[in-house]
């Protein structure tokens, strides 16, 4: 296993993480309600998560929100007998449900409980605009300070979903000691990007980096391969012969910037392949045959996209309260899965307010509110704002017809 430096910690860190949000499950039935549920599958859980380890793995990654909170305790049963020892843990706050002060030690000792352990680390999860003035507001950093205090913590970071402008006003907010961070080749400008990378490496702030495989999209099956032409005739033409998640993988670890990579495994043969991979990684490694692969890779993944959103978020605040970046990156994400991933996508979009009615309540419950394309009204207010150009009010119309009303992808996109 390779090692990098954790920013200014004093300690180093195996180039590979264990991101436990990608779990394998199976599917039981529940005793009290009969009804089946999607439940990790404990033991081999453990069993991949203690060969990392036994690997060299000494990063493990997990958070509140979990697959429904079970993946906290797996990890804390896989570090038992001895394991513990032998990591750093790293758990989250999960800020849209902190509505007061008091919520963060209630959280933290939960997870704890869960965790049967203290973690190492402790992120703000997912932070936004909105999101750090939550923070300000409810003197959350003092309440990391004091857990900190308290020897219930070791150090205070958060991970990150907003854009280059609002990262950097967040590393300059605090004297962090990490930063998670979506990172891939497709997303050199999305969210936080190269620029934010950089700019977190100056201030020597470990830098976790999360999606590195964009979910699985950047490692398509061989036997897939037929449906993906274009990437398919790159992948031969290539002088580099490396595995595509491979290939995602060492672009990421190229970064000196990058202390660790976090991949979310969810069978045995994902670990083996990653710690394959995080043997042979290093920074400033790849030559110029592998970036070129890499760069014409980025341009076939381009034309897949229908929706050209940086997410930028000049569109927002929307005045019917849409989360217009969420439901175009929605977009972009079925019109490349296809109807093979629409369930998937779909749940994410279900959880979104649909009504006004909807919006009421989470307001008045003080929760966070994120708008689906059914609250567009067609105002063409954001159109002004998009530098893209972007025509939002008809892709609105595309999401309704998409995920309201069970129109075909192909027919729609």
């Amino acid at each position: 296993m390779k090692y990098r430096k954790m920013g200014s910690l004093d300690w180093d860190v195996s180039a590979l993480g264990f991101g436990a949000m990608r779990l394998p499950t199976k599917w039981v039935k529940d005793e009290k309600t009969g009804e089946m549920k999607n439940m990790v599958e404990e033991d081999e859980a453990i069993k991949m998560i203690r060969h990392a380890i036994d690997s060299g793995v000494n990063y493990i990654d997990t958070a509140y929100p979990y697959h429904g909170g079970e993946s906290e305790v797996v990890v804390g049963k896989a570090l038992k007998d001895g394991y513990r020892e032998k990591v750093h843990l790293t758990t989250k706050l999960p800020m849209w449900m902190v509505k007061n002060a008091e919520d963060f030690d209630d959280f933290l000792n939960q997870q704890i409980e869960r965790l049967q352990t203290k973690p190492d680390i402790y992120l703000f999860h997912g932070l936004t605009k909105d999101r750090l003035e939550k923070i300000k507001s409810l003197n959350l950093v003092e309440k990391m300070e004091q857990a900190k205090e308290k020897g219930l913590i070791k150090h205070i970071g958060f991970s990150f979903h907003d854009n280059f402008e609002v990262f950097k006003e967040i590393i300059d907010f605090y004297d962090w000691d990490c930063c998670q961070i979506q990172y891939n080749y497709l997303d050199i400008d999305y969210q936080a990007g190269t620029k934010g990378l950089e700019y977190a490496g100056s201030k020597n702030i470990a830098v976790i980096v999360m999606e590195p495989i964009r979910g699985g999209k950047l490692a398509i099956p061989e036997r897939k391969l037929e449906s993906k032409p274009e990437i398919k005739k790159i992948l031969e033409n290539s002088k580099a012969k490396r595995s595509m998640a491979d290939f995602a993988l060492q672009f990421v670890w190229n970064h000196a910037e990058v202390s660790v990579v976090l991949s979310g495994m969810s069978t045995m043969q994902h670990v083996i392949e990653n710690i394959a991979s995080a043997n042979l990684s290093g920074a400033n490694t790849l030559n110029d045959d592998e970036l070129n692969t890499i760069s014409e890779l980025r341009k076939a993944y381009d034309k897949f996209l229908i929706v050209p959103c940086t997410s930028c978020g000049y569109c927002l605040p929307c005045p019917n309260d849409v989360s217009i970046r969420f439901v175009l990156r929605l977009l972009n994400d079925v019109a490349y899965w296809g109807e093979s991933g629409r369930q998937r996508i779909a749940y994410f979009y279900n959880n979104m307010a649909k009504t006004q009615k909807d919006i009421e309540l989470k307001r008045a419950n003080g929760e966070e509110i994120e708008g689906a394309a059914t609250l567009c009204i067609q105002c063409g207010e954001c159109l002004d704002k998009c530098p893209q150009q972007i025509e939002i009010p008809e892709f609105m119309e595309k999401a309704n017809e998409i995920f309201e009303n069970g129109k075909s992808i192909s027919d729609i996109l």
